[in-house]
């Protein structure tokens, strides 16, 4: 089965970091967003993907082609149109008699995808939030959607979108995105994934809902350390580092070097970082950075980054060096 992950954004959210970095190569709990979204692909049965790319995308390319072996195929998206418009440029890749999944390329997620692919329904994933304004949402009846809204005003339900979506008729997905784009229907001045699903809806198509708990987002700072404490309890084990001490739960990088220093509770720290000296607290710190001589909480420090001195909080991206003494 094929899948579409968009990736085309800037990540205006997290800049810094993002100026030189695509979002979706931001390491969290050891890995960059795409690998945990790629790896659970795969191990749910997905054997080809086409990834819709635009800032940054040839790091993307070459990050995913030296990683994986399934077939690939990468889409520039110049024009940012809205997700409708984006995933209507896979579809020269994808049969009209096929199905297909979709997942936003921020969405971190844990849930068990073979019933959901196997299921003879188109599916959208779901979670009940307090403040739905900020999301798409399922108006549901009796088990199926009757109704989609993206971003409602006035909320009509709490069952939000969470990026996952499973259609099984792509071809009716393709013509119902021609049709809101031919008619100009959008919202919020873009053409919208969930105006083409409810056209979809309005011609009989049955959607069901499924339940997604484990939902992460990375779309900010705050969310993205969030996430980032989130996962490394639920899958990381720490080892010991020779005059260290560990809080757990941690993620150091086996090429990593690490020294007279106290690392965690909550911290990542990619390949190939040097830490010494150093108080490090919910934390990532990118790929051949190096920290030292500082406590930092709270804090996403970008790769090839120089960091020293005491008792600050910093948000600063790739190819920086601060100082402070």
């Amino acid at each position: 089965m094929k899948a579409i992950i968009p990736v085309a954004g800037v990540g205006s959210r997290l800049r810094p970091h993002t100026f030189s970095q695509p979002k979706v190569l931001l390491n969290v709990a050891g890995k960059p967003i795409i690998d945990h979204i790629m790896d659970k692909l795969i191990d749910s049965g997905i054997d080809e993907v086409v990834v819709i790319v635009g800032h940054l995308g040839d790091k993307i390319e070459r990050h995913l082609e030296s990683r994986y072996s399934i077939k690939m195929t990468f889409v520039a998206q110049t024009r940012q149109l809205g997700l409708a418009h984006a995933v209507h440029m896979c579809r020269p890749y994808i049969s009209d008699d096929e199905p297909v999944f979709i997942i936003l390329g921020d969405t971190i997620f844990d849930v068990d995808l073979m019933p959901v692919l196997e299921s003879d329904r188109s599916s959208l994933g779901v979670r009940e939030v307090e403040d739905p304004r900020r999301f798409g949402v399922a108006v549901t009846e009796n088990g199926r959607i009757t109704r989609l809204v993206e971003k409602p005003e006035q909320p009509v339900s709490n069952l939000a979108l969470v990026g996952l979506y499973f259609l099984q008729n792509a071809g009716l997905l393709f013509s119902s995105i021609e049709h809101i784009i031919e008619n100009n229907i959008t919202t919020k001045g873009e053409f919208q994934l969930t105006d083409a699903l409810q056209h979809m809806i309005d011609l009989g198509e049955p959607f069901s809902t499924f339940p997604v708990q484990g939902w992460y987002d990375c779309g900010k700072p705050d969310t993205l350390l969030e996430t980032n404490e989130v996962l490394l309890h639920k899958y990381h084990q720490e080892k010991p580092r020779k005059g260290c001490i560990i809080n757990p739960p941690v993620f150091i990088a086996d090429s990593a070097t690490v020294s007279n220093a106290i690392i965690g509770p909550n911290v990542t720290i990619a390949e190939h970082a040097v830490v010494y000296d150093a108080i490090i607290m919910n934390a990532i710190i990118g790929e051949k950075s190096q920290v030292n001589n500082i406590m930092l909480d709270r804090s996403i420090v970008g790769s090839h980054t120089v960091v020293s001195s005491m008792g600050h909080q910093l948000n600063i991206g790739d190819y920086s060096e601060i100082r402070m003494g």
